[in-house]
């Protein structure tokens, strides 16, 4: 009777583990419907412009996206298979061409219709401590959890050339955390490589604290310059959104996240035209 409950424990342990297995591979079998195609086509504006193979790479990726992570709707919002489909296409764009799992951290997708309220406690000069509340466009938490205004998402793909998107400003943070903390340095992959990631982005974010000091115009946000998490964060919005003009600008960080991500956005992009004068001047450097 022991051995016969023992096998019978073994079975449905096994079946445990491999019916999620099984679940995923059927639901990564089905193609995506025309509708749901159509809407990445509309949302993700460099979706048409990526190559055959990457593009069903993506595809493959939201499936799976959209099969692990559960999405809810928060003040009364209703989530749709348009939100769905946008947020999980661009998130997915940080995962093309790189061996790593969709998210593994991540369970849920938190979305409001815009900008919500967090509770944030302030610290004054003198130490004392009062409870504020903030406006918030997206956050990332560490307990598996993203949270997202859809009105800034819809905006974000409607302008895909902004340097402005909540997504994947969010989603860069999941991948930060990846390493085991927040501080700018993802996972890379070997310890060797981070000694040219820590030197070119400490000097980039340096740069970027005394653009924002002075005031002074950046193809990266300002925001950047708040800590080295919000960098990496704002630097991937930009490689994504403005790769012609980070790459002109900051050479040796674009060529990092060239290694990081394994695309080169600038395919994705047509070349901005510059003005005479700044083509003239450009000769000199």
């Amino acid at each position: 009777m022991e051995a016969l409950l023992l096998g019978s424990f073994l079975a449905l342990g096994a079946a445990a583990l491999l019916l999620p297995r099984w679940r995923l591979r059927r639901a990564l079998s089905l193609p995506l419907a025309p509708e749901a195609l159509a809407l990445l086509a509309r949302n993700i504006p460099v979706y048409g412009r990526l190559e055959p193979a990457l593009r069903a790479q993506l595809n493959g990726l939201v499936k799976q996206f959209l099969h692990q992570k559960k999405f809810v709707g928060c003040a009364g919002l209703e989530v749709t298979d348009e939100m769905r489909l946008t947020i999980a296409g661009q998130a997915c764009l940080l995962l093309l061409n790189r061996p790593s799992k969709v998210y593994p951290a991540l369970h849920a997708v938190l979305v409001y219709p815009t900008a919500f309220l967090v509770p944030r406690p302030h610290i004054d000069a003198a130490g004392v401590v009062t409870d504020g509340r903030q406006d918030l466009l997206g956050e990332s938490w560490g307990d598996g959890r993203v949270v997202l205004s859809w009105d800034h998402v819809r905006r974000g793909a409607r302008d895909f050339t902004d340097g402005q998107n909540v997504v994947l400003h969010e989603f860069a943070h999941q991948l930060d955390s990846e390493s085991g903390s927040n501080n700018g340095a993802p996972y890379l992959g070997s310890p060797s490589l981070y000694r040219n990631w820590a030197e070119v982005l400490s000097r980039d974010f340096a740069d970027l604290q005394a653009d924002a000091m002075f005031r002074q115009e950046s193809v990266l946000d300002h925001y950047g310059a708040t800590n080295p998490a919000e960098f990496f964060a704002v630097a991937t919005e930009t490689f994504f959104e403005k790769p012609h003009q980070l790459a002109e600008r900051h050479g040796a960080l674009f060529g990092e996240f060239l290694k990081y991500y394994r695309v080169d956005p600038r395919d994705w992009h047509d070349a901005p035209e510059r003005a005479p004068e700044q083509a003239y001047y450009g000769q000199w450097q």
